[in-house]
């Protein structure tokens, strides 16, 4: 069951379960699934644990939403909050600045690789997608390409729910529903090699890319949509040397390439950026989430001086903007956000860790549930499968029963938060604060083990 801290946690209120079930529109939630049952309402955070309104406490496994990179609690993040408020409440970005955008951006400059020093903000990560495929296509216009305005990403891969995000989005169940799109829209296989045919080249997933690119017309296509690693599917890497082959690709076909990091960025993969990674160097990079460790809502884009350029003379702008781009009370929670990562080497602590999370990790593989464990960082995937010697899936029941009917109820009732997720295949996703150590690697694994044995039992059964 879900342990009791040993600090009280936040009285009840009243009235919550009623009211949450009257009145809250939660996300991407069955609100059906709340008729018999109650709403888990979590009401305080420490370090890597959340409790709810009960007094149990839970491992945050996912980090909030893979954002709460620095942990729960910090006091210095709303310290340096309420300070800026004292300062400056909030001004807009638009033709005016204010000192931690600057400061802000300035920072974020010198942490991105090479020449990607230009920052523009939004308020969180599906907006930075939209103003990436924005900016790629009016790159394109303003250096005499207009008819490039094509984009390409890779199947079941998330980047996002605004519409133009929403087309760059390769899962078919979130982009039925709110057809047509924004026109555009392309993907090719991802790099999931686990179903791969042996004999497959390890660079075939790249090669799509190109040839993507030559079916649609070199002279059409704006910009390659890419995560470092990629999250929906269940934590994808890529092969050795297919970022190299992307990058080869895309300059020679005058495309750009965008990392879409809102989740790899800033140490989840054990770098402030996940394209350093990977080695490899994009035109964009997009971000938010652990920005902030969100502790206020923000995002952003950081483009190259290449594609900045045209935008930064005479009578020239890039015509996009939002009202909270840039908040000062957002930008002065990332500063003292980055602050912790500097003092407390958060990325090295990533990567002097990461071996004993995949281990502990790779140590259930030899429960027959589990087909595949694979990421990197303090950011993985557990594929479940019928049958570890043919890699057999679960039929769509299956699938339905095993993720929403035990899994996800059972991991949370023993005290986990993680995300037992079919976009693809079945997988667990664990993405923990990074703060995480030996301590509560023990404690997912006291979880995760018997649960996917029992998962097993009952699946055989």
């Amino acid at each position: 069951m879900a342990t009791t801290g040993t600090r009280p946690a936040a009285p009840a209120q009243t009235g919550l379960q009623e009211l949450a079930k009257r009145h809250l529109w939660m996300h991407f939630t069955r609100h059906g699934a709340f008729d018999q049952a109650e709403v888990p309402i979590i009401v305080r955070g420490e370090g890597a644990y959340v409790w709810d309104e009960h007094g149990n406490r839970y491992l945050d496994g996912l980090s909030g939403l893979f954002c709460v990179n620095a942990g729960h609690g910090r006091s210095e993040l709303g310290e340096a909050a309420a300070r800026q408020v004292e300062e400056l409440d909030f001004y807009i970005i638009w033709s005016y600045a204010h000192p931690r955008a600057i400061e802000l951006a300035t920072r974020l400059a010198s942490l991105a690789p090479a020449d990607l020093n230009r920052v523009f903000f939004t308020s969180g990560g599906s907006e930075a997608v939209e103003s990436a495929i924005k900016l790629a296509r009016v790159y394109h216009q303003k250096t005499g390409n207009p008819r490039k305005i094509k984009f390409i990403t890779r199947e079941i891969a998330y980047h996002g729910t605004t519409l133009g995000a929403l087309a760059a989005t390769g899962i078919p169940e979130l982009r039925t529903p709110f057809e047509p799109l924004v026109p555009g829209g392309y993907q090719v296989p991802n790099t999931n090699s686990y179903h791969w045919p042996a004999d497959r080249d390890p660079l075939w997933a790249a090669e799509q890319i190109e040839e993507k690119i030559l079916f649609e017309g070199p002279e059409t296509v704006a910009a390659v949509i890419l995560e470092p690693l990629q999250n929906a599917g269940g934590c994808i890497p890529p092969q050795e040397g297919y970022f190299q082959r992307v990058r080869e690709i895309c300059d020679r076909h005058d495309v750009l390439l965008i990392s879409d990091e809102v989740i790899c960025a800033f140490g989840r993969l054990g770098h402030y950026f996940g394209c350093q990674r990977y080695d490899y160097l994009p035109d964009i990079i997009t971000m938010a989430k652990a920005l902030t460790s969100a502790y206020a809502p923000m995002g952003g884009l950081i483009a190259s001086d290449k594609v900045a350029e045209p935008f930064m003379h005479g009578k020239e702008m890039f015509t996009h903007g939002f009202t909270f781009a840039g908040h000062p009370v957002a930008a002065a929670v990332a500063m003292a956000n980055l602050d912790v990562f500097e003092r407390e080497d958060l990325c090295g602590h990533v990567l002097r860790k990461q071996g004993e999370l995949r281990d502990m990790l790779d140590s259930l593989r030899e429960i027959p549930i589990v087909g595949d464990v694979r990421g990197d960082g303090f950011f993985h995937a557990i594929e479940l499968v019928k049958d570890q010697e043919t890699k057999q899936g679960f039929t769509d029941e299956e699938s339905e029963w095993l993720l929403r009917g035990f899994l996800s109820g059972e991991l949370f009732r023993r005290g986990l938060i993680c995300r037992a997720d079919d976009r693809g295949d079945p997988v667990i996703q664990l993405a923990p604060p990074l703060i995480c150590d030996t301590e509560q690697f023990e404690e997912i694994e006291n979880v995760l083990r018997p649960v996917l044995t029992e998962a097993w039992e009952r699946i055989k059964g």
